[in-house]
């Protein structure tokens, strides 16, 4: 663990006010950070400037660009590579932590801007990332400039060694785990329940795949009821679900933390069907401190999360038929169900945030070994280079 009380600068390339799995890991490790007595600065895109927390500074409002298989709230530009700087020069930081800094985003400029102790966490996990390829050539000599490498799983590892030609060490997402291990049963998600959280209009979170296995679960188990929470519009949805089944759907929206733990110990089965683009899996991580069944799809990230199926039941991704045999299996063996359950919420201690802490905190002293601090580039060789890319072609 650090000793020394450190001044710590964070950039968070995605929009701070918007839902992502990114922005919540940044906002634990910076309050985890805080209670450990350090000095933190978050910089971020942000709509409403009003809602941030106090160690929070906007770098102005992001906007929206399709990534990996989703819309990502970004800010790019030389407007917000001087706000970047203007952030570095007045934060005296000993050390700066960017998230996803392969992306063109603020974390990107501030490795462009800045010189000294800079760690670095790759998220992403995709076979092909296009804007990689695109700005690759300007793109390795800023990671290059990273103290120190670190990816969220071996999904996301991968994806860095394929297009970049570096490695990182793998230091998973973390979670409150105590949060959710103590979640209130409760009657109305209880008995033979299906519980799904995410942003359940995109595509790749496999709300549909869960549909469509729907009507053979039905078939064995006449009760089963489905409970879909996260931000967005049911309606669209709801018209998609067979009007003979469109009772057992329950869309609650948004839930606390609390009614997310009392979700997790209530539902019979959670359900992680997503389609790829999943470098961890903070919700399905959380599904297991709080003591839920687990049934994911076997895409790498989850097949590593459940340690290939030890920690809860895997299916092949995409495939409805499958899923539903899953579940109807778990459904009719109690005991199974109550060991997956068991298994897994031990298991989800590895992710505690006392422990993932201590892992960041040693990549944290290495990258400091020999610093003096963070110091702004004297000039802008890497912004101008970006400006020119396609004079440079020619």
């Amino acid at each position: 663990m650090l000793t020394k009380k450190l001044t710590i600068g964070i950039v968070c390339p995605y929009g701070w006010d918007t839902p992502g799995g990114v922005q919540n890991h940044i906002r634990d490790l910076a309050e985890f950070l805080i209670t450990s007595g350090h000095t933190v600065s978050v910089l971020a895109p942000a709509i409403d400037e009003s809602t941030l927390p106090d160690y929070v500074v906007s770098a102005g409002k992001p906007i929206s660009i399709p990534y990996n298989g989703a819309v990502a709230r970004v800010l790019f530009g030389p407007i917000a590579f001087n706000r970047v700087k203007h952030w570095i020069s007045q934060g005296n930081f000993d050390l700066l932590h960017l998230h996803e800094p392969a992306i063109p985003s603020i974390s990107l400029l501030a490795c462009w801007a800045a010189e000294g102790p800079m760690v670095g966490t790759f998220h992403a996990a995709a076979k092909h990332q296009k804007v990689i390829y695109a700005i690759g050539p300007i793109l390795e000599p800023a990671i290059e400039k990273l103290s120190a490498r670190i990816a969220v799983s071996e999904a996301a590892r991968l994806t860095l060694t394929n297009h970049l030609d570096t490695d990182a060490v793998v230091i998973p997402n973390g979670i409150y785990a105590n949060r959710y291990a103590n979640g209130t049963h409760q009657e109305k998600w209880s008995g033979n329940t299906i519980g799904f959280i995410g942003r359940f209009e995109e595509p790749r979170k496999g709300l549909q795949v869960l549909i469509d296995a729907l009507p053979i679960i039905a078939r064995f188990a006449p009760d089963v009821k489905v409970f879909v929470a996260g931000p967005g519009d049911p309606e669209d949805v709801i018209k998609e679900i067979d009007p003979q089944l469109r009772k057992r759907f329950e869309f609650l929206g948004r839930i606390s933390e609390q009614e997310k733990a009392d979700f997790m110990s209530s539902v019979a089965i959670y359900v992680a069907p997503n389609t790829g683009g999943e470098s961890f899996g903070i919700i399905l991580a959380e599904a297991l401190a709080g003591g839920a069944c687990a049934v994911a799809s076997d895409i790498p990230a989850f097949d590593s999360l459940l340690g290939g199926g030890e920690y809860g039941a895997l299916f092949e991704s995409e495939n409805s038929t499958h899923l539903a045999k899953v579940i109807i299996d778990l459904l009719r063996d109690d005991t199974k169900r109550v060991e997956l359950a068991r298994a897994g919420k031990a298991h989800a201690q590895i992710f505690d945030w006392e422990v993932v802490a201590k892992q960041i905190f040693s990549i944290y002293e290495m990258a400091l070994v020999g610093g003096e601090g963070v110091t702004l580039v004297s000039d802008s060789r890497s912004w101008n280079r970006f400006l020119n890319r396609d004079e440079d072609k020619k």
